[in-house]
């Protein structure tokens, strides 16, 4: 594969990463050469999407079928007061074109749902689950898991977050949750509430996993789940291990399509 050569602009643009004995100007043309799909450009997409534009991933695409609202503003910080009622993945392109001009961006005004999962993951090197709901998590994890395409999890809980790095075959994000909770025994951020911050801090790691896989540089969260609790600022990495009975990377596995049957039509992204 030949790598883009980067121009005066560029060099001077990412020249604090250039720099960089492990990045340098071909890791940065990697970068460029790159394409990260980010599912949710709310509280987690938001940092997400600033910082991987702002290191210069060649193409960004971004789902969501949501619209700005005042509450978002708190933790949602892609967006401003003149955003609201406007379609988020609108929001969020203006805030990466004005961030780097470089980067390309492809919106995806809609939910990501077992009809369109497939073909949108299949148009992008790695993935971002920054969705805040379990049947659109799962679906994430199938269809990237079903295409072989890495992804990067994250979930926040007031003052709680964890993110893990899938590799795309195993383990996977059904081998830490077999199976969703009980309808309303998970309350939504619009019910318990969610320190401001705390996507900021998971989002970002989010961000540092993917730009780790796409320069090739340093360990991922593969294999482990990485737990943060802002209350103590303390973080806990947690082995995660492949589930023989999993039913999309087990043994005998028993998803072999994303069809509506596995999510119970739920796969949504609500506030």
């Amino acid at each position: 594969m030949s790598l883009p050569e980067l121009d005066p602009e560029q060099l001077d643009r990412y020249s604090r990463q250039v720099v960089l004995d492990a990045v340098g100007p071909d890791g940065q043309g990697a970068l460029l050469d790159a394409s990260v799909l980010i599912v949710g450009v709310g509280g987690l997409g938001s940092p997400v999407a600033q910082y991987l534009a702002g290191a210069g991933v060649g193409r960004l695409g971004l789902v969501d079928g949501d619209s700005v609202e005042r509450s978002n503003l708190q933790r949602q910080v892609i967006h401003g007061t003149d955003d609201i009622g406007r379609p988020k993945v609108d929001s969020a392109a203006e805030f990466v074109a004005d961030l780097d001009p470089n980067v390309s961006v492809e919106t995806y005004e809609t939910d990501l749902t077992p009809d369109n999962a497939a073909s949108l993951i299949a148009e992008y090197d790695v993935v971002v689950d920054a969705t805040d709901n379990f049947p659109a998590r799962f679906l994430v994890n199938d269809a990237c898991t079903l295409a072989g395409t890495p992804f990067v999890h994250g979930a926040v809980y007031r003052f709680e977050g964890q993110v893990a790095t899938f590799d795309g075959s195993g383990p996977c994000y059904r081998c830490l949750f077999p199976e969703a909770p009980p309808e309303g025994a998970i309350p939504d951020c619009a019910t318990a509430g969610v320190l401001g911050v705390l996507p900021g801090t998971i989002g970002t790691i989010q961000a540092t996993e993917v730009l780790k896989h796409l320069v090739g540089v340093g360990d991922a969260l593969t294999g482990r789940v990485l737990h943060y609790d802002a209350r103590t600022v303390d973080f806990e990495s947690v082995p995660l291990r492949a589930r023989p009975d999993c039913p999309i990377c087990g043994d005998q596995p028993a998803i072999d399509a994303v069809t509506e049957a596995n999510y119970a039509g739920e796969c949504t992204l609500p506030e």
